[in-house]
Formats: C-alpha cells, structure tokens, sequence
C-alpha cells in the first residue's frame, strides 16, 4: 500500500504505537493516534513524539464520524481485534494491520520469525547471537522488546531480521512473509485473548502463512498440534526432537549430543554440557536456534560457537545469588503454567516455589502435578492465588503459603529455607496488576534477594 497521504489511526500510545507514528510520518501519512485509556492526557502522549510530527490525538472512544474516512489502521499488540469499532472498520473494508505488518512492508534483506507459548525470547535471544557472530547487519526486533518499526528503516539489502512473534502480532499479519519462521510448541495460553485453543493455534499458524515452497518452517516434533500442522504447511517443514531420532531434521540423541541431519548428510553439533543453559527447554531452544541459523545461511561451525558461547537471558530460570547456603533463581517469564512447568523441572534441590498473579483463564492442575517432591512449599499472591491453592488441594499439595506482595515472599522464603533449598520465582500467571510486566517482577525479586 502506498501510504503517502493516507489517513493512519494508530491504536495504542505504547512503545510499539509510537514507533509506528513516527516511521508512518516518514511516509508523510497523515496520522491519527488513539488510545482508549482515559487516565492518560493529550499532552501526556505528545510528549512521547518529536515536536515536529503533526499528528492528531484522541484520548477515549473514537468518534464514529472519523471512521468512514480512515484508510488504514495499525493495531498496538496489546489491543484486542474484537473491540467493536475494530469490527466496524474490518467490515468496511478498512485494512486492520499490526505494528509487524507495517514494519514489513519497508523490511530490506532476509527475516527469520519465531514464535511458540514458551523459549521464543531465549530462541530469539539465541538466534540473534548467532546471526551477528556471522553477518554484519542484523536486528532482533518484535515481542522482545524492540518494536520492528523502530529499527526497519535501518535494514538493508544483506541484513538479517530476527523477529519474535506473540500470537497477538501475529493475528494482523497479512504479506509478512519470513525465510524461516519457526512454532517452538503450542499450549494454552491468552485464551481471555483468543477465547478458543482454535484461535490461539490459528494465530501462531500464521507465522507460516505466506510462506512458499522456498522457505523453511522449523517445528517441534513432540508437539503434536504441531506435527499435525505440518501437514498442512507450504514451506519445507524442518523438525526438531528431544525424545527421539530423526531421519531429517536435528535431535538430542541418548549422549547428549546435537545430531543435525538433512540431505542425508549428519553433523554432530556439540552437547549438552557444552552448553551454559540449563534443562530440557532450553536444548529444544538450542535445537530450534540451529535449525533456523542454518537454513538463513550461517556455517555450522559459526552456529557452534555461538551456541557454546549463550548465557541464559534475564528472568528465564537466572540464577541470582546464594545466600545461607540457598541458592535463589528468577523465571518471572514464567508467565504460564506450561512456563512454569519447565521452571520447577530444571530444579535439583527442594524448592520453595513463588506463584501467582494475573488471571489469564489458565487450569494450574498440570503445574501442580508436575512439582513431583520438588516443591517443600508453594507461596501464593495476586489475582490466582485462591484459584491455584483450590486446584492444588485438589491434586493433594496443601503446604500453601498465601502472602500479600513478592516482598513478603521473599522474606518468607529467606526465613524458612534451609541451606540446600532453593528459591524459585515461577509464576505460572502474567505480573499484570500487581507489575507493569514480567521484567519488572523480575527485577523486583532480584532487588528483594539481594537486600536480604
């Protein structure tokens, strides 16, 4: 779409909202900026722009009067495709893009997209680290924090784009078309969102959706939304494995080893202890990263190294300190239980779990059961705490703990603890209410466990 003098609304006054304004006033699109919540001020929002954008603010409900002369609309991540002037302009024929799809439409050299419910942002994290070991040009960009619209003009004909994707993004994606994308595995999540595990598996398929017999899609094969997926897919389906071999893709074989397998060559890549990341999540990550690094282009001996040479990220399983012989981690990215799941499975000591927060429609009877001895006990706060104490005196685990904040958490923690214990924030919930997101729960903890 030719988008000079074009009419733009903007929805969403975030990071990604105003990224978008100002690469919409590069194209000299006459913009519109909305956002619903009435607690913030025009001025407020001005200020997060240069002076000289002209751009029209609307705080609150969009008149309806405007609508019949929007051209375009551009969605925030954070805003729901159902609201029903989204619905009203969708049904004028008004294209409804998101922050990705505008960013794509400008996007210079190759694109690896990867999205999953849990490992995207180590994946991610990873994948970036690999491609910059080998090409000059690279941005990691999307549901990482960098808002792709902020750096595409940066892109040239030999850049390289790691993009990761939220099921949010990607519900307004329409050309976005990657050389590779990738599905880590898919299990309920953001079904206040999506409303259905139809819907939500339909999102993250469409990473996948323009994508054509020259690409590469990279998926989980003990993922069996995802096997049956494949099936359905036009670009070369790539599988990865950490339970069994694999006559073509890449698999953790019974030693450990990365065993990568295609055209009927094989290549062992490293091993697990070669690696600085802890639990079988992260070798699926690994695995996915490889995959993806590969089919961009990237020697296998770059991959090695780069591989060989990652640190965990921050709020994914991170160890913080030691203190009194117990040793402190932070998952707040655990966001779900599926997240957190792999949480307390990368555990090796008895562990006082912290849990809780916004409520997302998640069941918690799986995290629960998958605590296996591990947990000596469970400490509850946020929105869930009743709801996951309930369901976990349903599955028999009754050493519960309810506090009021993460302050008083950790402090519990601290004074019940044994040396040889470990302290594990884990959520299973969204930090929504209580934080402004998972970064600052993390943050958060490490700032209470350190004051210990």
């Amino acid at each position: 779409m030719d988008l000079v003098g074009k009419k733009v609304l903007v929805v969403g006054s975030g990071i990604s909202g105003i990224a978008a304004v100002k690469l919409l006033s590069t194209e000299g699109s006459e913009i519109i900026l909305q956002d619903g919540n009435e607690s913030l001020t025009k001025q407020e929002v001005l200020d997060k722009l240069p002076r000289s954008l002209e751009v029209t603010v609307i705080i609150g409900e969009l008149p309806k009067e405007i609508i019949s002369t929007i051209d375009l609309v551009v969605l925030s991540p954070g805003v729901p495709t159902d609201l029903p002037y989204i619905l009203e302009m969708k049904k004028a024929g008004i294209p409804i893009w998101g922050e990705i799809e505008l960013a794509y439409q400008f996007t210079k050299g190759k694109m690896a997209a990867i999205t999953g419910t849990n490992g995207k942002t180590t994946t991610t994290a990873l994948v970036g680290e690999i491609m910059k070991s080998y090409y000059v040009s690279v941005y990691v960009v999307g549901n990482i924090g960098i808002p792709y619209t902020e750096m595409v003009l940066n892109t040239k004909g030999g850049s390289i784009t790691v993009a990761e994707m939220s099921s949010f993004q990607l519900e307004t994606v329409h050309e976005f078309k990657p050389e590779v994308s990738a599905i880590l595995n898919i299990t309920p999540d953001h079904l206040n969102r999506h409303h259905t595990m139809e819907n939500y598996i339909a999102a993250k398929k469409r990473i996948a959706k323009n994508q054509d017999i020259t690409d590469t899609c990279v998926l989980n094969y003990e993922d069996e939304v995802l096997r049956e997926m494949a099936k359905t897919l036009r670009p070369k389906v790539f599988f990865f494995s950490s339970k069994r071999e694999l006559s073509e893709g890449i698999f953790l074989d019974n030693d450990g080893d990365f065993i990568y397998r295609e055209d009927g060559k094989e290549e062992k890549i490293c091993n697990i202890h070669d690696l600085k990341l802890l639990g079988t999540h992260n070798y699926e990550n690994v695995m996915a990263a490889i995959a993806i690094s590969a089919h961009i282009g990237v020697p296998m001996e770059a991959i090695r190294k780069a591989v060989m040479a990652f640190t965990a990220v921050e709020h994914r399983i991170e160890y913080v300190t030691e203190k009194n012989g117990v040793t402190y981690y932070n998952d707040s990215k655990g966001t779900n239980p599926d997240a957190a799941i792999k949480g307390i499975q990368a555990m090796v000591r008895p562990t006082f779990l912290i849990g809780g927060g916004y409520d997302k429609g998640s069941d918690y009877k799986e995290w629960i059961r998958s605590f296996d001895g591990k947990v000596k006990y469970l400490l509850l706060l946020g929105q869930t705490k009743e709801k996951i104490a309930a369901q976990a005196k349903e599955c028999g685990f009754d050493r519960i703990i309810m506090v009021e904040d993460l302050k008083e958490a950790v402090k519990l923690c601290y004074m019940n603890a044994e040396p040889g214990d470990a302290v594990l924030l884990s959520p299973a919930c969204a930090s929504w209410g209580m934080f402004k997101n998972y970064e600052e729960r993390g943050r958060k903890f490490k700032e209470y466990v350190n004051q210990l």
